[in-house]
């Protein structure tokens, strides 16, 4: 329906305003994109680098359009002095940062502190010519160098606006997914240009849950459309699998013919928002280019970016081999979403839709634990399709088919006996065994994979160990927020108050998922921090 408020009129007269400006219509064509329309010119930036964080020339927004900063830099490019960073700096406008002007206090108890920053953290609809995909609706941003919303963030970010009673805030979250998925057929990674190629994991019918929590059952009803053409865009390709071509896209075609699904992404080059990094691993790999970015950006599609989770050698990036590997966290999202939507069928008394996705829920399960699991490691891992055995490196993805109630209670017991054994750290959990300089390994610890941990453990009775986890998790969020006033995106679990590291970019306070999930522990816990 649509708002006819004066502020809503404003809104909707500015934004088709820009468009007509433009001439746009569509939100992929809408958008800047940086790599595309500024050729040569991106290229040179990016490898010089004129900034120490790549992500930042992608989000700047050009003053004049793309065909004349290129023809402005082909004449002065070869002039002696030409300055690469002072013409950048005159065409284009970096990424305004509305965080700066926030003050912590970190005398405030970390609970009244989240609650300071939801404001700070939340966008308004905003249309500009840059990158960023303009949303009808108000949404959180994770914080510092991710300006815009992310797609699996935005779940555990959501956990935390429930606990605020924030619930028209994840309703316009909400709307603001299924509009993505209405205009671009998928969630791509972020709302910029630049990630429309790739999606994340899919996590959009968990949202839905936490609305119809607060709205009631009947609002899945509402969203039934959205979810089943995101769920086509996952399994785009099913129908076209044979033995002699058992892939396509995101799809894999098991030996015994069942159906499972991998990471992807449909655009085989650097990604913009780490061009130079992406250049030199494909560089020095040995590898075809292109498979290599390719397996670069279906990790990136997977969240984990980086962890030797992905990489054949179990070391080394130039290694990664993410489209090679049926992934057990992937599969468990896909299998809660095909019982969401046979739960939807049921809403709507449609027994035959019901059927089907029920039958396609209980496949891949029995799939999933066919392939995913290890008996002889009683432990969850990535499946290796093309060698046909798991990949037998331990991660924290072995903790989703308990969040959604896949394994069985053996299964169950045995996760939770190496999580204690192997995992848990005074901090939290560690996110793998491997210590390798990668974000997504040891010795970082992340919200959303402790969340899954807590809730996978407490689904199969194994309270202590929940408590334990949970624990630990708030008291390392609140030793770094009270030396340093700040929430960050990740964190050292093997050293008291200590942050995360690793990876691309420093380490990111603000944040997003910490803060959601973090406000969702200490609303649950009531008793005191235990040892």
């Amino acid at each position: 329906m649509l708002s006819c408020s004066p502020r809503a009129i404003s809104r909707n007269l500015f934004l088709l305003s820009f468009f007509l400006f433009w001439g746009w219509f569509h939100p992929c064509q809408a958008q800047f994109r940086p790599q595309e329309q500024l050729g040569e010119l991106f290229k040179e930036v990016q490898l010089a680098p004129v900034f120490p964080d790549s992500k930042t020339f992608p989000d700047c927004r050009p003053l004049a359009p793309p065909e004349k900063i290129l023809k402005a830099y082909a004449q002065k490019k070869g002039k002696p002095g030409f300055d690469l960073k002072a013409f950048v700096l005159r065409y284009f406008e970096l990424p305004v940062e509305p965080a700066n002007q926030f003050k912590s206090n970190a005398a405030l108890p970390v609970a009244q502190h989240i609650e300071r920053l939801w404001p700070v953290l939340t966008r308004q609809p905003l249309a500009e010519q840059s990158s960023l995909i303009p949303l009808p609706h108000a949404y959180v941003v994770p914080g510092g160098r991710f300006r815009e919303i992310y797609y699996w963030d935005s779940y555990f970010t959501m956990l935390g606006l429930q606990e605020s009673g924030q619930v028209e805030l994840i309703q316009s979250m909400v709307d603001n997914f299924t509009y993505l998925i209405n205009t671009l057929g998928h969630i791509p990674n972020g709302n910029r240009s630049y990630y429309v190629s790739r999606s994340q994991p899919p996590f959009y019918a968990l949202m839905l849950r936490i609305l119809a929590q607060e709205k009631g059952p009947e609002v899945l009803k509402t969203y039934e459309p959205a979810l089943r053409k995101e769920y086509d865009f996952w399994m785009n390709g099913q129908g076209t699998l044979t033995p002699g071509k058992p892939t396509h896209r995101r799809v894999v075609r098991m030996p015994d013919g069942s159906l499972l699904n991998r990471y992807w992404d449909d655009d085989p080059s650097p990604r913009p928002e780490a061009y130079k990094e992406d250049v030199e691993v494909a560089r020095t790999s040995g590898r075809s280019h292109p498979e290599v970015y390719r397996d670069i950006r279906a990790a990136a599609e997977s969240g984990w970016d980086f962890s030797t989770r992905w990489f054949k050698d179990g070391k080394s990036l130039q290694t990664i081999r993410t489209t090679q590997l049926i992934p057990v966290d992937l599969n468990a999202l896909l299998y809660h979403m095909e019982l969401t939507l046979a739960q939807m069928a049921h809403l709507q008394q449609n027994k035959t839709q019901e059927k089907l996705y029920r039958q396609k829920a209980q496949q891949r399960k029995k799939a999933l634990l066919r392939y995913c699991w290890n008996p002889e490691d009683r432990f969850f891992y990535d499946y290796d399709f093309i060698n046909q055995k798991t990949t037998d490196i331990p991660t924290l993805a072995s903790v989703t088919p308990l969040f959604f109630c896949m394994a069985t209670k053996a299964q169950a017991k045995a996760v939770a006996q190496r999580l204690q054994r192997d995992f848990l750290r005074q901090g939290g959990l560690t996110t793998t065994l491997t210590t390798s300089g990668q974000q997504w390994d040891a010795p970082n610890g992340w919200a959303p994979l402790q969340w899954m941990s807590i809730q996978g453990l407490r689904a199969y009775g194994q309270e202590d160990l929940a408590n334990t986890i949970a624990d630990r998790w708030i008291k390392q969020n609140t030793q770094v927020y009270e030396l340093t006033g700040k929430l960050t995106e990740k964190y050292n679990v093997e050293k008291p108050g200590a942050e995360g590291g690793g990876g691309e970019y420093p380490n990111q306070d603000g944040f997003g998922w910490t803060n959601g999930v973090l406000l969702k522990l200490l609303k649950k816990q009531q008793t005191p921090a235990r040892k």
